[in-house]
């Protein structure tokens, strides 16, 4: 069976919903329109994928870990030309997404190999009786991926799902379902047909998957899509992953060096667009060294716009939400001493934007902007800008620049995040995994963990028989 669910050979069509149109966002120029699944191509969906799983549960997990491997190195294979399409739905540089496909062959090769060491426990009881947990897949999984890193980010999904014994059905992002097509192509036949199918559509396909008699839903995305889809899993029973919308803050001690803290800002703020996750959304500067590093922050961005290196966004509508943000922000007072305006000319090209004079009721620093800006409020005090890194409904990650080690420990002990990053705004050892909390979701996402919450556990208590006490008894 081919990737989209509907297909029995390679080449044929899916008919249903709509047809999504993508548009280059470099040029504005109509790219492609890729069919969109219907709700009878949702369901058959859900039931191959229902059909396959047993078989695949029985799999041995090093069997399991042998087709991810196979499935990294088609991967692998199939880079440049995913890449292209990368480029083309979603406006990232060619280099970029090859790295993240990087990324993900070598995510996928860690979850082969942990595959067969994803076990349980011995549990202490009697002597003659055996105590054990053993930890199953737990069936039909639903995952619902992004546009921002699409390979990287699915394969993660993809790779713990499948590697635990999970049918899988992967609605990738609207915004690149041609990609999404063209991963499944790749990945599919290193599985079992059935096991791992690929459908197109919209809000309206992620929807009809997430209230499916599923057994876990796994989406990276929106806080807003987030919430629905807890709601649906709620209703139906389904075991809800969710890794969405962030605001994480960055917080700026007075005893760094103003002109590196810039640099991590503009890193943090700039990189993609802005266009991720774990971006940094809003930065607390001590005023002992405010100046120097706004001046600083103001040149790392001009730079990137006069050498032409701030990647379009992935479309018109998500420029105008970010221009919305900016506009909103100045409208209050605040200052744009670089960027900020809209471009002319074709595309979703959005400048990187540094915003001065920032309070802390505007919505660029409540709300996930998801684009190129770095908005700065200045602080009297480490522990206000503390206090106000706290602030806020999302909890996804956190950075702080800091020397001082009371105030470090401090502020890993005060943020109510998953993850906090000290000195470094991107990094992290391979493996790693963190805990999203209140709006930016819940459960382990990506590392060892993840195998966890694609598994439900079983206790299982082995007594001897009584003719066996018995002759132990026996003088």
């Amino acid at each position: 069976m081919s990737t989209t669910a509907t297909e029995t050979t390679p080449g044929s069509e899916t008919t249903g919903g709509a047809g999504i149109t993508i548009q280059d966002p470099r040029t504005g120029e109509v790219l492609w329109t890729v069919p969109e699944a219907g709700p009878e191509e949702v369901d058959h969906a859900i039931t191959v994928a229902r059909s396959a799983a047993p078989g695949w549960a029985a799999a041995a997990p090093a069997e399991r870990g042998a087709a991810l491997r196979a499935a990294a190195k088609a991967l692998e294979a199939a880079a440049q030309e995913l890449a292209g399409l990368n480029a083309s739905e979603t406006g990232r540089p060619v280099d970029e997404a090859l790295a993240g496909i990087s990324a993900a062959v070598s995510t996928l090769e860690q979850y082969a190999e942990l595959a067969p060491v994803h076990r349980g426990h011995s549990l202490r009881g009697n002597r003659l009786a055996t105590d054990y947990t053993v930890a199953e897949p737990r069936g039909v999984a639903v995952l619902l991926t992004p546009w921002n890193d699409p390979v990287a980010v699915a394969c993660g999904l993809i790779g713990a799902a499948l590697v635990t014994g999970n049918a899988v059905v992967h609605k990738p992002s609207e915004r690149c379902p041609r990609l999404g097509e063209a991963l499944g192509e790749v990945l599919a036949p290193a599985f079992p047909p059935g096991v791992f199918l690929t459908i197109s559509g919209g809000a309206g396909v992620g929807a009809l998957l997430a209230q499916a008699d599923v057994d876990v839903i796994a989406h990276v995305g929106s806080s807003a899509s987030g919430a629905r889809i807890a709601r649906a899993g709620a209703l139906t029973g389904a075991h809800v992953i969710r890794e969405n919308g962030g605001n994480d803050p960055l917080l700026v001690d007075r005893d760094v060096d103003p002109a590196w803290a810039a640099e991590q800002a503009a890193i943090g703020a700039f990189s993609n667009s802005g266009q991720i996750c774990t971006a940094v959304e809003r930065i607390y500067v001590h005023k002992d060294i405010a100046d120097q590093f706004c001046s600083a922050l103001e040149a790392e961005a001009a730079l990137r716009n006069g050498n032409g290196t701030v990647a379009p966004l992935v479309d018109q509508r998500m420029r105008e939400g970010v221009h919305a943000h900016v506009f909103g922000a100045l409208a209050q007072g605040a200052r744009a001493v670089e960027g900020g305006d809209l471009p002319d000319g074709p595309g979703s090209f959005y400048p990187a934007t540094v915003l001065l004079d920032c309070t802390d009721d505007m919505q660029v620093m409540t709300e996930e902007t998801f684009g190129p800006v770095a908005p700065v409020q200045v602080v009297e005090s480490f522990d206000d800008g503390l206090r106000l890194a706290c602030s806020g409904k999302y909890g996804l990650a956190a950075t702080v620049l800091s020397a001082n080690l009371a105030h470090i420990q401090q502020a890993v002990a005060a943020l109510p995040v998953g993850t906090v990053k000290v000195n470094e705004v991107f990094g992290g050892a391979p493996g790693g995994a963190a805990q999203p909390r209140g709006g930016s979701g819940h459960g382990f996402g990506y590392g060892p963990e993840l195998l966890d919450e694609f598994t439900q556990v079983k206790v299982v208590h082995i007594a001897a028989p009584p003719s066996a006490a018995a002759e132990r008894d026996r003088p």
